[in-house]
Formats: structure tokens, C-alpha cells, sequence
């Protein structure tokens, strides 16, 4: 269907909102027809006026919509072929916008790393979406990208057929982003409605016949693969690579994977898990979460030169067929500028390439697999088998 626009966004006018229209602003092909869009007009034509010096700011559009407001946001998803949004926590702000996308038949990306928006949004749009082919694609950003499709890359290149376990190793150093932030804390507080959505979720979920993919829990340990000790990380990546598995019979009749955050000392190991834990029982105490929460804000960022100092790493370790491989996926700042960058290289891979026929909800590895690996690794981010080690 024609729209006005290839590509709107949503939330341009927050932290990673504009690092987001800024990298579009810079990299937009010939022709690429986009918008700025969020509450304010005074505060979206600013930002146009700053993207004039990164890129042509007389092509970019200005819409406003408001997530309190239903029909501004059908309004919205009727101008675009693709509609990313920047705008969470998702579970709070994000659901009349997919349903409005499901609708129109918009394809749909987001940043959310939040398991109960994704389970909710599978239940009650995934089947309106099919029938007017729009995609939903949740996890747009460092969650999950760099594990999902480092997994499936992983995969490619063990053998075919036969039953394959993935381990991925993550490595980091950078600040976490204020969205994350709060999205965790509300995840940490709602531990029951968690688990009930992924019931409801399992409840509608067609049966996976003939073949299994799991994601088992896994202690601390210290993994000689890479030299590191292991911590399970409570994220939403391991989900997103399973959901690529149960879609994509590439994986094998049998697979699994476990993720982790890798620690070189143990002090350290230990002191982050003592933290962790610290943070989960503070966040089921309504004072403490809102002391917590006050102390990053969503919006809030780091300055751009601490930004180029931070990087992230995830190595992976696939058998299976007497064969293992050692894969690594790594950038730089993974809260901000690569999350800004993954984000507008998949609203830009879903606009423009050649793509397998997806729709309702699907991962950024069965929407976009190969070719979204092709963008990013133009666009600075390593693809690479690696030693191990």
C-alpha cells in the first residue's frame, strides 16, 4: 500500500530517539521518505532544525501523536510503511500503537527488551497482524540483535540436521540506558504477571511438532570455553533466540541455548550477582523502586565521549555434529549509539530489502536474518568466526 512515509519515528525526541533520527539522518538512501514523530511539535522541529547540519532536513517529516490518545496513533500508523517506536516502558506506553500497526497493516519495531509486552502483544495482535501482513518485531535494539542474530549465525555455519547447542557469552563496557532501566525495574516488580503472560502466551502458541528448542535454566559457572566465569543473564534474549528456533528449521531437530554475562574474576562475579540481587529486592518495594527509579531517568544518556569508549562483546560456542565453532558479534556503545544504529537498520532493511514473506509477530532473525547481518556489518558491527578463547 502506498503511504506518505517509508519510515516513521517514534519517540524522536529522546535520548536514543534522536541518536536514532541522527544515524538516519546521516545514512538514508536516495528517495527514503521519513518522519519524526512524538507529543511535541515545537520540540520535533528542533530536532529537524539540528539534523539539518547531519543530513537533508527538508526531506524529513513532522507528525505528532500521543500514546494517550488512540486515534492519533491510527493516525500515525496510516502514514507509514514502517513505524518504530522509541516510546516505553512498553508495557506502559506501547500497546494501542501495535494494535494500531496490526491494524493498518504497518510493520511494527520496537526496543523493548520486556517479556510480558511481548507475550501480551503475541496474544492479542499476532493474529490481526497476519491477516493484514504487517510484522512485529519486538527487541530491536541491544536487546536482542546481537544475540539472536549471533545465534543464527552460529548456527549457519554447524552442520545441518542434526541437534545443536548454543551457548552466548556477553561482555560489556558501558552504561545502561535509562529506558532499560526502568523497563527492568518494572519487570523485576511483576513477577507473577510475567509468568502469567508466558502461560496465556503457551496457552495460544501452536505445538512444535517433530522437533524441540529450549532455553534451560543454568547456575553460575566457570565456562573454560572462553576463559570466563558464566552468570545467567535474566533477559529476554534467550526467549527471542528460541523463537527463532521453534520458526526457522535450520536450528536442528533439537536445540539449545543458555546466556550469560561473562566475568573474568570471580569478585567480580560475585559482587554482580549480590547486586542484582539487591536490585530485585528493592524493585518489590514501592518506595525503594521509586528511589531507584529516580536515579536514571528514561531519556537520560551518557555524553558522547564516554559513549566512544564503551564497547560489547558477545562470543558464542555452537556444537554439534562433532563440530564446534567459536562466533563473535561485537561493537561499540551498546545502550546508545549501536541500539540507535541496529534500531534504523532494521526499520531500513524492513522498507527496502528483499525479505522472506513474514508476518504477525517474528524475530529480527526470521523477519530479516542475512540481510540485516549484511547491513550492520557495513555499518561497523563484526559478524566473525573467531578462535577460542
Amino acid at each position: 500500500m502506498e503511504r506518505p512515509y517509508d519510515i516513521v519515528l517514534f519517540g524522536a525526541t529522546g535520548f536514543v530517539g534522536a541518536l536514532t533520527a541522527e544515524y538516519l539522518a546521516a545514512n538514508a538512501p536516495d528517495g527514503l521518505r521519513w518522519a519524526v514523530a512524538g507529543r511535541g511539535t515545537d520540540k520535533l522541529e528542533r530536532l529537524r532544525e539540528r539534523l539539518a547540519g547531519v543530513g537533508k532536513s527538508a526531506e524529513i517529516g513532522v507528525l505528532t501523536a500521543d500514546v494517550a490518545d488512540p486515534a492519533s496513533l491510527r493516525e500515525l500508523a496510516g502514514h507509514a510503511r514502517v513505524l518504530a517506536s522509541t516510546v516505553g516502558p512498553y508495557l506502559t506506553y506501547g500497546e494501542d500503537l501495535v494494535a494500531a500497526c496490526a491494524d493498518a497493516g504497518t510493520d511494527y519495531l520496537d526496543l523493548s527488551g520486556e517479556p510480558e509486552f511481548v507475550d501480551l502483544v503475541y496474544v492479542r495482535h499476532d493474529t490481526r497482524a497476519r491477516e493484514t501482513g504487517a510484522r512485529l518485531v519486538h527487541a530491536c535494539g541491544f536487546d536482542s540483535v546481537p544475540h539472536d542474530l549471533g545465534a543464527y549465525f552460529t548456527v549457519a555455519q554447524l552442520p545441518e540436521g542434526v541437534p545443536l547447542t548454543v551457548d552466548g557469552f556477553v561482555r560489556t563496557d558501558a552504561t545502561f540506558s535509562g529506558g532499560t532501566f526502568a523497563s527492568a525495574l518494572n519487570q523485576f516488580s511483576r513477577g507473577p504477571q510475567m509468568l502469567a503472560a508466558a502461560r496465556d502466551r503457551r496457552r495460544h502458541e501452536p505445538r512444535l511438532l517433530g522437533r524441540r528448542a529450549t532455553a534451560p535454566a543454568s547456575p553460575p559457572r566457570y565456562a573454560s570455553e572462553v576463559g570466563a566465569w558464566a552468570l545467567p543473564l535474566p533477559t529476554i534474549d534467550p526467549q527471542i533466540v528460541v523463537r527463532s528456533a521453534r520458526a526457522l528449521e535450520r536450528y536442528g531437530p533439537d536445540f539449545r541455548y543458555r546466556h550469560y554475562a561473562a566475568v573474568r574474576r570471580l569478585p567480580f562475579a560475585v559482587g554482580g550477582v549480590a547486586a542484582a540481587g539487591a536490585v530485585f529486592a528493592a524493585a518489590q518495594l514501592p518506595p525503594a523502586r521509586r528511589w531507584l527509579s529516580g536515579r536514571l531517568q528514561p531519556g537520560d544518556g551518557p555524553s558522547a565521549e564516554r559513549r566512544a569508549k564503551s564497547w560489547f562483546s558477545v562470543r558464542f560456542v555452537g556444537e554439534g555434529g562433532g563440530r564446534r565453532v567459536f562466533t563473535e558479534v561485537a561493537g561499540g556503545d551498546p545502550g546508545y549509539d549501536e541500539t540507535a544504529k541496529m534500531f534504523a537498520e532494521s526499520a531500513l532493511c524492513l522498507a527496502f530489502d528483499d525479505l522472506p514473506a513474514t508476518a504477525g509477530q517474528v524475530t529480527t532473525a526470521v523477519a530479516m536474518g542475512d540481510a540485516l547481518i549484511e547491513r550492520l556489518r557495513k555499518a561497523g558491527i563484526t559478524f566473525r568466526v573467531a578462535a577460542g578463547k
